[in-house]
């Protein structure tokens, strides 16, 4: 069959495109967020590991099933019917892992029903509620016939993983598409699963402190707004001056290359965030991180001002004894007053991941603050 040859303008972008992503002879250089079309591929290996395979794959932390804020949600009748679909030999959806530089495969999407399998494996709870085969509600694992616990361990299921060549924001797309749950994974939680190791560990520790949660209106937080405006600070501490929007993949650029920062760096970053933390209090007090109408009852918290703050606070360095001597009330007059000013006002409510509104904001929130302490 014969293809017809149009020469209209989608085709051409077509063809462009094409010659990019397979080159005759010379490889193309363009690109979209920041990757190269002949690099937007995805490298993938298909496993179907057996039951027995992937529990003892998790006992021993080969596969490893990140620790989500939210963790396991299943109740003992959603993970009772997932055994009871592996006695029947029902379809189990398909596992998505991403291979981690270490060779281990952390689990994207999947986690409920390999936990739900790990614990019943290692007799975490009883069937209850079989549809199929309710002559086994109440019973463990061990407590099975030796022929049902043989027939559950060697039944297999389809597993994809999505290797370590494959470009970390091609790996973060892929997952944000793949995402089946029933609630949906966000950017900062896939960043905990893609981009586990010390620095995420120690984000997601600084973003559950009592006073930080506090200023930030995080306090009832179980979907890792805490712990992205952790990482906002540590990749914006470092990267400002090159920050390129969007601020999501800005944001999974720092997280894969510090994916394993040194402890003692790590540590470093902790601490220079819990001393502006602190500082910020000591100045603004409950005003820090909020924007406020004229009567002051109505607080906000603000990302983009949190940003601002603790940013302009890192680059001024004040001590806690200089910061003692400034009166406090005056302070929170002059950031009214900067508050109601229309464009800096702005730059923490419109276009706040603009590269310049970025940039702004922070430079104008730094000369505000020096002056407060002339």
């Amino acid at each position: 069959m014969l293809i017809p040859k149009y020469d209209g303008y989608m085709d051409n972008k077509s063809t462009i495109l094409a010659n990019r992503i397979f080159p005759d002879t010379d490889e193309f250089e363009v690109e979209v967020l920041n990757i190269p079309a002949e690099k937007r591929k995805l490298i993938t290996e298909t496993y179907d590991f057996t039951v027995s395979t992937i529990n003892e794959y998790i006992n021993n932390q080969h596969i490893v099933i990140p620790n989500f804020q939210r963790g396991y949600v299943w109740n003992r009748t959603q993970a009772s019917r997932l055994i009871e679909s592996l006695i029947i030999q029902c379809p189990i959806p398909v596992v998505y892992l991403s291979q981690n530089a270490d060779e281990t495969l952390s689990v994207i999407d999947g986690n409920q029903r390999l936990t739900s399998i790990s614990l019943f494996l290692n007799d975490g709870f009883p069937l209850t509620g079989l549809a199929t085969y309710p002559e086994l509600d109440g019973l463990t694992f061990t407590e099975l016939d030796p022929r049902f616990q043989r027939h559950i361990i060697n039944r297999t299921i389809r597993c994809i993983a999505i290797l370590k060549e494959t470009h970390p924001q091609i790996k973060f797309d892929v997952f944000e598409r793949l995402n089946t749950g029933s609630v949906k994974l966000n950017p900062q939680e896939l960043r905990h699963g893609i981009y586990n190791g010390t620095l995420m560990t120690k984000v997601e520790e600084l973003a559950k402190g009592s006073l930080f949660k506090k200023l930030t209106s995080t306090s009832n937080d179980n979907r890792m707004k805490g712990d992205e405006l952790v990482l906002r600070y540590f990749a914006l501490l470092d990267r400002l001056n090159i920050y390129e929007k969007p601020m999501t993949v800005f944001l999974n650029k720092y997280a894969e290359d510090n994916r394993q920062m040194p402890e003692a760096a790590v540590n470093n970053l902790a601490n220079n965030f819990e001393a502006n933390l602190n500082k910020c209090h000591f100045l603004y007090g409950d005003f820090s991180f909020k924007t406020f109408d004229g009567n002051r009852k109505r607080l906000k918290a603000n990302t983009a001002l949190y940003e601002a703050q603790m940013l302009s606070m890192n680059t001024l360095n004040p001590t806690l004894e200089q910061i003692d001597a400034v009166n406090k009330d005056d302070v929170i007059d002059r950031l009214e007053t900067l508050l109601s000013n229309e464009e800096f006002y702005s730059t923490i409510t419109k276009a706040t991941t603009d590269k310049n509104v970025v940039i702004k904001r922070v430079t104008d929130y730094s000369n505000f603050i020096q002056t407060v302490f002339k």
